[in-house]
């Protein structure tokens, strides 16, 4: 009797187990460019820690960000982005919180790529907003490689650039993203 019950709650656990897909990562990269066209010098940041999470089941997608973990070419860019623009220190996190639209088109368990759209709330510099973000998820084996780029409108997250800058700093922003995720 004890085999039957054990054998019974190790199927139960595996069949449970396959259906519940998490995708997870630390090291997915978001970059972003605003750099306005005619300004000599190139306005990005790269952060390539960012935490992200897909549940393959429910479409819910979670990614978080450590504003300072974004890199510049030039080491007084970064230091202006965390004090002047972002103020890291007083907001030190970025995140979305949000679901794949329509996640029953997108099969998990066969390698493709898919097009989507996700929605959900972005926070940045305490600003909350509803956002959609159309994007693509590739599936490959046990991983899921998300991709997508969009724009950010700064202002409307509070987001100030002086004006004696304002020749070299885009009024959007040009978010890219991509994470590949392991399956857990």
């Amino acid at each position: 009797m004890k085999k039957i019950l054990l054998t019974a709650a190790c199927l139960t656990f595996g069949v449970t187990s396959m259906f519940a897909q998490k995708y997870m990562t630390r090291t997915g990269k978001i970059s972003f460019n605003a750099t306005v066209p005619a300004s000599p010098e190139k306005i990005e940041g790269v952060n390539n820690e960012v935490a992200n999470i897909v549940d393959a089941k429910t479409g819910d997608v979670i990614f978080q960000v450590l504003v300072k973990s974004f890199k510049f070419e030039r080491a007084l860019m970064e230091e202006h982005f965390n004090e002047n623009y972002m103020e890291s220190d007083k907001f030190p996190k970025s995140d979305f919180r949000g679901k794949i639209n329509d996640v029953a088109g997108v099969n998990f368990s066969k390698d493709g790529t898919y097009n989507v759209k996700v929605s959900g709330k972005l926070t940045m510099h305490g600003v909350t907003k509803d956002v959609t973000v159309p994007g693509t998820v590739t599936v490959k084996g046990t991983s899921v490689i998300l991709k997508a780029k969009f724009t950010l409108n700064l202002k409307e997250y509070n987001v100030v650039v002086p004006a004696l800058v304002a020749d070299k700093v885009a009024k959007d922003a040009v978010i890219t993203l991509e994470s590949t995720l392991a399956q857990k």
